[in-house]
């Protein structure tokens, strides 16, 4: 069984929960979840892929253990998630990286700012994880 941590980092005076598992020198991949969850839901996949991939896993800001600010306070919007999350990697060092986006993680991962030297190794996106959703056979 992998070692899961449970971090939080500073990005920008937001407190940003997240899993991290598996070798750092390995290929990172950020899992971005979807709505209404958390990455709790992806405790049985980290463990899966630990051995092959260093997994970054964060609570979107609103989301799980993150800081919710007041709607006041903080743009709830797409885009400014986005930017926290890449100001995220840029806090946890993370050069180069492979998305793994479902649901609500998907306009945040793909609305990903792409200026940093080609941070993005790829992505995956996840409409159904369960195969039983609209559509499904």
């Amino acid at each position: 069984m992998a070692d899961i941590a449970y971090r939080t980092a500073d990005v920008d005076g937001l407190t940003v929960f997240y899993r991290e598992a598996g070798a750092s020198g390995a290929p990172t991949l950020v899992l971005l979840h979807g709505f209404p969850s958390a990455s709790h839901m992806f405790r049985e996949l980290i463990p899966l892929l630990a051995d092959r991939f260093h997994l970054v896993a964060p609570d979107l800001p609103g989301f799980g253990k993150s800081d919710m600010p007041a709607r006041g306070d903080f743009d709830y919007t797409f885009e400014h998630i986005t930017d926290v999350i890449d100001r995220l990697t840029e806090v946890l060092g993370l050069d180069r990286f492979a998305l793994y986006v479902f649901d609500y993680g998907a306009p945040v991962g793909f609305g990903s700012r792409q200026d940093r030297g080609g941070a993005w190794l790829g992505a995956a996106y996840v409409r159904d994880a369960a195969g039983a959703g609209p559509g499904a056979a």
